[in-house]
Protein backbone atom coordinates (compact mmCIF):
# COMPACT_ATOMS: atom_id res chain seq x y z
CA UNK A 1 0.00 0.00 0.00
CA UNK A 2 2.92 2.01 0.14
CA UNK A 3 3.46 2.00 -3.30
CA UNK A 4 0.07 3.19 -3.77
CA UNK A 5 0.41 6.66 -2.02
CA UNK A 6 1.93 9.56 -4.28
CA UNK A 7 3.45 12.59 -2.63
CA UNK A 8 4.49 15.46 -5.31
CA UNK A 9 7.09 18.16 -4.08
CA UNK A 10 6.00 20.01 -6.75
CA UNK A 11 2.37 20.59 -6.15
CA UNK A 12 0.84 23.36 -4.30
CA UNK A 13 -1.76 20.70 -2.85
CA UNK A 14 -1.05 19.86 0.93
CA UNK A 15 0.33 16.73 1.46
CA UNK A 16 -1.97 15.70 3.79
CA UNK A 17 -4.50 15.39 0.89
CA UNK A 18 -2.21 14.03 -1.25
CA UNK A 19 -2.26 11.51 0.62
CA UNK A 20 -5.72 10.79 1.46
CA UNK A 21 -5.99 11.29 -2.49
CA UNK A 22 -4.15 8.41 -3.03
CA UNK A 23 -5.99 6.28 -0.48
CA UNK A 24 -9.00 7.19 -2.34
CA UNK A 25 -7.70 6.86 -5.71
CA UNK A 26 -6.28 3.29 -4.32
CA UNK A 27 -9.99 2.24 -2.94
CA UNK A 28 -11.91 3.37 -6.44
CA UNK A 29 -8.94 1.25 -8.72
CA UNK A 30 -9.63 -2.12 -6.77
CA UNK A 31 -6.00 -2.14 -5.12
CA UNK A 32 -7.36 -1.27 -1.30
CA UNK A 33 -10.67 -3.09 0.13
CA UNK A 34 -12.65 -2.54 2.72
CA UNK A 35 -10.86 -3.95 6.22
CA UNK A 36 -7.37 -3.10 4.86
CA UNK A 37 -5.36 -2.27 7.13
CA UNK A 38 -3.52 1.09 6.66
CA UNK A 39 0.46 1.48 7.00
CA UNK A 40 1.33 2.91 10.71
CA UNK A 41 1.96 7.03 11.16
CA UNK A 42 5.63 6.31 10.98
CA UNK A 43 6.01 3.91 8.15
CA UNK A 44 4.53 6.78 5.64
CA UNK A 45 6.39 9.74 7.20
CA UNK A 46 9.65 6.92 6.83
CA UNK A 47 8.69 6.05 3.05
CA UNK A 48 7.66 9.63 1.74
CA UNK A 49 9.91 12.09 3.39
CA UNK A 50 6.40 13.52 5.30
CA UNK A 51 5.85 14.56 8.88
CA UNK A 52 3.91 12.18 11.53
CA UNK A 53 1.96 15.22 11.86
CA UNK A 54 1.24 15.49 7.80
CA UNK A 55 0.21 11.72 7.68
CA UNK A 56 -1.77 11.86 11.03
CA UNK A 57 -4.36 14.84 9.22
CA UNK A 58 -4.61 12.41 5.92
CA UNK A 59 -5.68 9.78 8.46
CA UNK A 60 -7.70 12.06 10.43
CA UNK A 61 -9.08 13.86 7.41
CA UNK A 62 -10.61 10.16 5.91
CA UNK A 63 -12.21 9.69 9.11
CA UNK A 64 -14.08 12.71 9.17
CA UNK A 65 -15.38 11.63 4.67
CA UNK A 66 -16.08 7.90 6.69
CA UNK A 67 -13.74 5.99 5.02
CA UNK A 68 -11.49 5.27 7.80
CA UNK A 69 -11.87 3.89 11.30
CA UNK A 70 -8.95 3.57 13.92
CA UNK A 71 -9.03 1.44 17.08
CA UNK A 72 -6.54 2.46 19.46
CA UNK A 73 -2.82 0.06 19.59
CA UNK A 74 -4.44 -1.13 16.16
CA UNK A 75 -4.05 1.20 13.57
CA UNK A 76 -6.37 2.83 10.79
CA UNK A 77 -8.09 0.50 8.38
CA UNK A 78 -10.70 0.88 5.65
CA UNK A 79 -14.32 0.81 6.58
CA UNK A 80 -16.39 1.15 3.48
CA UNK A 81 -16.22 -1.35 0.46
CA UNK A 82 -16.42 1.49 -2.14
CA UNK A 83 -15.79 5.04 -2.77
CA UNK A 84 -17.83 6.93 -5.73
CA UNK A 85 -15.50 7.81 -8.78
CA UNK A 86 -15.93 11.54 -8.33
CA UNK A 87 -14.82 14.97 -10.44
CA UNK A 88 -10.38 14.53 -10.10
CA UNK A 89 -9.26 18.06 -11.13
CA UNK A 90 -5.62 19.40 -12.19
CA UNK A 91 -5.85 22.92 -11.12
CA UNK A 92 -3.28 25.36 -12.59
CA UNK A 93 -2.93 28.70 -11.27
CA UNK A 94 -0.59 31.24 -13.07
CA UNK A 95 0.50 32.81 -9.74
CA UNK A 96 -1.20 32.69 -5.68
CA UNK A 97 -2.06 36.12 -5.49
CA UNK A 98 -4.17 37.13 -2.97
CA UNK A 99 -7.16 37.69 -5.60
CA UNK A 100 -5.98 34.16 -6.84
CA UNK A 101 -6.53 33.02 -3.45
CA UNK A 102 -10.35 34.24 -3.26
CA UNK A 103 -10.76 32.02 -6.70
CA UNK A 104 -9.16 29.29 -5.40
CA UNK A 105 -10.93 29.36 -2.44
CA UNK A 106 -14.33 29.59 -4.12
CA UNK A 107 -13.97 26.76 -6.08
CA UNK A 108 -12.67 24.58 -4.13
CA UNK A 109 -15.93 25.22 -1.42
CA UNK A 110 -18.04 25.23 -4.68
CA UNK A 111 -16.86 22.00 -5.51
CA UNK A 112 -16.98 20.35 -1.88
CA UNK A 113 -15.14 17.62 -0.17
CA UNK A 114 -16.31 14.92 -3.10
CA UNK A 115 -13.69 16.26 -5.34
CA UNK A 116 -9.77 15.38 -5.31
CA UNK A 117 -8.14 18.65 -6.69
CA UNK A 118 -4.50 18.42 -7.55
CA UNK A 119 -3.46 22.14 -7.61
CA UNK A 120 -0.52 23.54 -9.47
CA UNK A 121 1.30 27.23 -9.39
CA UNK A 122 4.01 27.91 -12.70
CA UNK A 123 4.70 31.14 -11.42
CA UNK A 124 3.64 32.51 -15.18
CA UNK A 125 6.37 30.43 -16.92
CA UNK A 126 5.63 28.29 -19.24
CA UNK A 127 8.26 26.01 -19.65
CA UNK A 128 7.65 25.37 -15.89
CA UNK A 129 3.54 24.81 -16.71
CA UNK A 130 4.82 22.52 -19.77
CA UNK A 131 6.62 20.69 -17.47
CA UNK A 132 3.77 20.05 -14.78
CA UNK A 133 1.26 19.00 -17.23
CA UNK A 134 3.89 16.77 -19.35
CA UNK A 135 4.77 14.94 -16.60
CA UNK A 136 0.75 14.84 -14.74
CA UNK A 137 0.87 10.77 -13.98
CA UNK A 138 -3.62 10.53 -13.23
CA UNK A 139 -5.98 10.73 -16.34
CA UNK A 140 -8.03 13.57 -14.68
CA UNK A 141 -11.45 14.39 -15.55
CA UNK A 142 -11.00 17.94 -15.69
CA UNK A 143 -8.17 20.63 -16.63
CA UNK A 144 -8.67 23.75 -14.98
CA UNK A 145 -6.09 26.82 -16.14
CA UNK A 146 -5.66 30.56 -15.47
CA UNK A 147 -3.53 31.58 -18.60
CA UNK A 148 -0.81 33.82 -18.02
CA UNK A 149 2.04 33.67 -19.20
CA UNK A 150 5.48 36.05 -18.98
CA UNK A 151 6.66 34.83 -22.34
CA UNK A 152 3.49 35.43 -24.51
CA UNK A 153 0.24 33.55 -24.76
CA UNK A 154 1.44 32.49 -28.30
CA UNK A 155 3.88 29.95 -27.01
CA UNK A 156 1.33 28.16 -25.05
CA UNK A 157 -1.63 28.10 -27.48
CA UNK A 158 -0.11 25.02 -29.60
CA UNK A 159 0.43 23.13 -26.15
CA UNK A 160 -2.43 23.84 -24.56
CA UNK A 161 -4.18 22.81 -28.08
CA UNK A 162 -2.98 19.21 -27.40
CA UNK A 163 -5.08 18.60 -24.16
CA UNK A 164 -8.29 16.97 -24.32
CA UNK A 165 -10.91 19.70 -25.21
CA UNK A 166 -13.53 17.78 -22.91
CA UNK A 167 -11.49 18.16 -19.63
CA UNK A 168 -10.41 21.78 -20.00
CA UNK A 169 -11.74 24.53 -18.11
CA UNK A 170 -10.24 28.07 -18.69
CA UNK A 171 -10.15 30.58 -15.91
CA UNK A 172 -10.43 34.20 -16.02
CA UNK A 173 -8.76 35.10 -19.70
CA UNK A 174 -9.16 33.63 -23.21
CA UNK A 175 -6.56 32.25 -25.22
CA UNK A 176 -7.09 33.32 -29.38
CA UNK A 177 -6.43 30.23 -30.96
CA UNK A 178 -7.37 27.51 -29.04
CA UNK A 179 -9.59 25.42 -31.01
CA UNK A 180 -12.56 23.20 -29.94
CA UNK A 181 -14.82 22.69 -27.75
CA UNK A 182 -14.05 23.96 -24.25
CA UNK A 183 -15.74 25.93 -20.87
CA UNK A 184 -14.29 29.00 -19.77
CA UNK A 185 -15.09 31.42 -17.82
CA UNK A 186 -13.12 34.74 -18.23
CA UNK A 187 -12.45 38.55 -18.53
CA UNK A 188 -13.02 40.61 -21.62
CA UNK A 189 -10.11 42.99 -20.70
CA UNK A 190 -10.30 45.68 -23.18
CA UNK A 191 -14.00 45.98 -22.84
CA UNK A 192 -13.93 45.75 -19.03
CA UNK A 193 -11.89 48.67 -18.63
CA UNK A 194 -13.38 50.88 -20.82
CA UNK A 195 -16.93 50.02 -19.11
CA UNK A 196 -15.34 50.48 -15.53
CA UNK A 197 -13.70 53.90 -16.12
CA UNK A 198 -16.61 55.08 -17.95
CA UNK A 199 -18.50 54.76 -14.87
CA UNK A 200 -15.78 56.37 -13.38
CA UNK A 201 -15.31 59.40 -15.14
CA UNK A 202 -16.92 61.54 -13.72
CA UNK A 203 -14.72 61.61 -10.76
CA UNK A 204 -12.21 61.29 -13.06
CA UNK A 205 -12.89 64.53 -14.66
CA UNK A 206 -11.13 66.59 -11.58
CA UNK A 207 -7.58 65.36 -12.78
CA UNK A 208 -5.49 67.16 -15.71
CA UNK A 209 -4.32 63.76 -16.34
CA UNK A 210 -4.75 59.95 -16.14
CA UNK A 211 -1.94 57.23 -16.24
CA UNK A 212 -2.12 53.77 -16.64
CA UNK A 213 0.90 52.27 -15.17
CA UNK A 214 1.51 49.17 -17.16
CA UNK A 215 5.06 47.85 -16.77
CA UNK A 216 6.28 46.37 -20.37
CA UNK A 217 7.45 43.34 -17.50
CA UNK A 218 3.31 42.59 -16.53
CA UNK A 219 1.81 38.93 -17.90
CA UNK A 220 -1.24 41.42 -17.80
CA UNK A 221 -3.13 41.39 -21.18
CA UNK A 222 -2.81 44.22 -24.14
CA UNK A 223 -6.60 44.55 -24.23
CA UNK A 224 -6.13 46.71 -20.63
CA UNK A 225 -4.05 49.37 -22.41
CA UNK A 226 -6.29 49.38 -25.80
CA UNK A 227 -9.54 49.60 -23.55
CA UNK A 228 -7.86 52.65 -21.33
CA UNK A 229 -6.67 54.57 -24.49
CA UNK A 230 -10.35 54.10 -26.12
CA UNK A 231 -11.96 55.64 -23.11
CA UNK A 232 -9.93 58.49 -22.68
CA UNK A 233 -9.85 59.33 -26.70
CA UNK A 234 -13.59 58.89 -26.41
CA UNK A 235 -14.04 60.92 -23.44
CA UNK A 236 -11.11 63.77 -24.38
CA UNK A 237 -8.97 62.76 -21.66
CA UNK A 238 -5.54 63.82 -21.44
CA UNK A 239 -3.60 60.22 -21.18
CA UNK A 240 -0.43 58.42 -20.66
CA UNK A 241 0.89 54.74 -20.43
CA UNK A 242 3.98 54.39 -18.59
CA UNK A 243 6.31 52.37 -16.99
CA UNK A 244 6.51 53.38 -13.50
CA UNK A 245 4.97 56.20 -11.77
CA UNK A 246 5.81 59.47 -9.01
CA UNK A 247 2.81 60.97 -8.56
CA UNK A 248 2.34 64.61 -9.64
CA UNK A 249 -0.58 67.15 -7.93
CA UNK A 250 -3.26 67.05 -10.77
CA UNK A 251 -2.67 63.78 -11.87
CA UNK A 252 -4.62 60.07 -11.39
CA UNK A 253 -3.18 56.91 -11.77
CA UNK A 254 -4.16 53.45 -11.87
CA UNK A 255 -2.70 50.26 -11.13
CA UNK A 256 -2.62 46.85 -12.48
CA UNK A 257 0.65 45.52 -10.10
CA UNK A 258 0.16 45.58 -6.12
CA UNK A 259 4.06 46.08 -6.53
CA UNK A 260 3.05 49.70 -8.14
CA UNK A 261 0.12 50.55 -6.20
CA UNK A 262 1.96 50.33 -2.69
CA UNK A 263 4.86 52.29 -4.50
CA UNK A 264 2.30 55.12 -5.76
CA UNK A 265 0.70 55.17 -1.94
CA UNK A 266 4.21 55.31 -0.55
CA UNK A 267 4.97 58.61 -2.38
CA UNK A 268 2.03 60.10 -1.75
CA UNK A 269 2.84 59.76 1.95
CA UNK A 270 6.27 61.45 1.39
CA UNK A 271 5.33 64.24 -0.93
CA UNK A 272 2.39 64.93 2.03
CA UNK A 273 -0.15 64.73 -1.13
CA UNK A 274 -3.54 64.49 -0.47
CA UNK A 275 -5.10 61.19 -2.43
CA UNK A 276 -8.38 61.90 -3.79
CA UNK A 277 -7.83 65.44 -4.47
CA UNK A 278 -4.15 66.22 -5.35
CA UNK A 279 -3.62 62.54 -6.98
CA UNK A 280 -6.97 60.21 -7.76
CA UNK A 281 -5.31 56.26 -7.58
CA UNK A 282 -7.92 53.47 -9.08
CA UNK A 283 -6.15 49.96 -8.04
CA UNK A 284 -7.03 47.22 -10.54
CA UNK A 285 -8.48 43.78 -8.72
CA UNK A 286 -10.41 44.06 -5.86
CA UNK A 287 -9.07 42.49 -2.56
CA UNK A 288 -10.44 43.43 1.13
CA UNK A 289 -7.73 45.20 2.31
CA UNK A 290 -8.20 47.85 -0.36
CA UNK A 291 -11.44 48.74 1.58
CA UNK A 292 -9.00 49.88 4.23
CA UNK A 293 -5.80 51.36 2.79
CA UNK A 294 -6.04 55.03 3.32
CA UNK A 295 -9.41 54.88 3.80
CA UNK A 296 -10.30 52.81 0.99
CA UNK A 297 -9.14 52.72 -2.51
CA UNK A 298 -11.09 53.23 -5.75
CA UNK A 299 -11.09 49.41 -7.89
CA UNK A 300 -11.95 47.98 -11.07
CA UNK A 301 -12.61 44.76 -10.89
CA UNK A 302 -14.18 41.36 -12.08
CA UNK A 303 -15.97 39.27 -9.00
CA UNK A 304 -13.34 36.38 -8.03
CA UNK A 305 -15.74 34.80 -6.22
CA UNK A 306 -18.20 34.18 -8.26
CA UNK A 307 -15.04 33.27 -10.95
CA UNK A 308 -14.54 30.38 -8.99
CA UNK A 309 -18.10 29.71 -8.72
CA UNK A 310 -18.77 29.42 -11.90
CA UNK A 311 -15.74 27.57 -12.75
CA UNK A 312 -16.54 24.90 -10.48
CA UNK A 313 -20.63 25.06 -12.09
CA UNK A 314 -18.39 24.31 -15.77
CA UNK A 315 -17.03 21.25 -13.96
CA UNK A 316 -19.97 19.59 -12.10
CA UNK A 317 -22.42 20.04 -15.31
CA UNK A 318 -19.48 19.05 -17.68
CA UNK A 319 -20.69 22.30 -19.53
CA UNK A 320 -18.65 24.10 -22.67
CA UNK A 321 -20.08 27.31 -22.03
CA UNK A 322 -17.87 30.15 -22.45
CA UNK A 323 -19.36 32.42 -19.53
CA UNK A 324 -18.03 36.28 -19.45
CA UNK A 325 -17.30 36.99 -15.50
CA UNK A 326 -19.04 39.90 -14.21
CA UNK A 327 -16.94 43.01 -13.67
CA UNK A 328 -17.46 46.41 -11.81
CA UNK A 329 -16.23 50.00 -10.63
CA UNK A 330 -16.01 50.37 -6.94
CA UNK A 331 -15.70 54.28 -5.86
CA UNK A 332 -13.83 55.28 -2.81
CA UNK A 333 -11.97 57.97 -1.61
CA UNK A 334 -8.85 57.47 -3.26
CA UNK A 335 -10.67 59.18 -6.07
Amino acid sequence: MLDLIKIDEFSSTPKYRQLANSIIEGIQAGHIKEGDVLPSINEVSFAHYISRITVEKGYNYLKTLGIVESIRGKGFFICVGSVPVNFRIFLLFNKLSVHKKIIYDSFVASMGDAAGIDFYIYNNDFNLFKRIVTKRELDYSHIVIIPHFMEGDSIAVEFINSLPKEKLILVDKLLPGIQGSYGAVYENFELDILDALVQAKDDLAKYQTINLVFPQSSYYPEGIVRGFEHFCREYAFEFSVVEHAEPQAGSAYITVMEDDLISILDQIKQKDLKLGKDVGLISYNETPIKRLLFEGISTISTDFVKMGEMAADLVKSNDRTKIENPFSFIHRSSL
